[in-house]
């Protein structure tokens, strides 16, 4: 049957548990295997049993010989669904973090292979630095273009309706298009020019790696930016 008691009984519970076995279950294996929980109920009152009730299974407890009295095993509480969740995304959040920094490493191994010289490096930027400032030209052309044809067209527009005359329908629906078309090209130029930041970023802090992995120390004006011209 369950035992309940307070702190200051439970071991006093269990070692009478222990002496009350007689002596020739003492010796039988399946009583050397007999154990005793300790846990804390809702109420915070300390509880001891040879049987673990299925409300105690998810809480945190102590197993203890009923043979000898002695401490067994510690059990954790069961966790929550949430606590789960957290444990798995902080487990794969790692695994992410340890692969990311392998490949860093992988990464930083082929770049002394593969670049000899920190201009063998800085040509491959300026590839890709060539790409997208072409795409912020072609984004500055184009948004420039669509904001003078939308100007003219509302500007005709504007005038027929001054002169008493109707906008038509399809004139109409070709500066809704126009309008449009201007606002996606500015999304485009937008986008374009984080890119060309975050590619400046990417490549300072790649040459800085770079020259760390090398041995090679800066020099003076390359660490600190030269001071602009007074202006008159």
């Amino acid at each position: 049957m369950p035992i309940s008691s307070k702190i200051g009984v439970c071991a006093g519970l269990l070692m009478l548990a222990a002496l009350a076995l007689p002596a020739s279950a003492q010796t039988k294996p399946e009583a050397a295997a007999k154990k005793l929980y300790c846990w804390n109920n809702d109420r915070g009152e300390r509880i001891c049993s040879d049987t673990l009730p299925p409300e105690a299974v998810n809480s945190a407890r102590e197993e203890f010989n009923a043979r000898s009295g002695l401490r067994s095993a510690e059990v954790d509480r069961a966790l929550t669904a949430e606590e789960r969740a957290d444990a798995a995304l902080a487990q794969a959040q790692a695994q992410v973090d340890a692969a990311a920094l392998e490949t860093r490493k992988r990464t930083e191994q082929a770049m002394l292979a593969t670049y000899g010289s920190e201009d063998a490096l800085r040509r491959v930027f300026n590839e890709r630095t060539a790409i997208v400032d072409n795409n912020i030209k072609t984004a500055n052309y184009n948004v420039t273009s669509l904001r003078e044809a939308l100007a003219a067209q509302l500007l005709s527009a504007g005038n027929k309706e001054l002169a008493g005359q109707k906008v038509s329908d399809k004139q109409a629906e070709e500066i809704r298009q126009r309008h449009n078309e201007l606002l996606a090209q500015l999304r485009l130029q937008t986008a374009f020019e984080h890119q060309r930041q975050t590619l400046e970023v990417e490549i300072a802090e790649t040459l800085s790696r770079y020259r760390e992995l090398k041995g090679i120390v800066p020099t003076q004006s390359a660490a600190v930016p030269a001071p602009e011209a007074a202006k008159g």
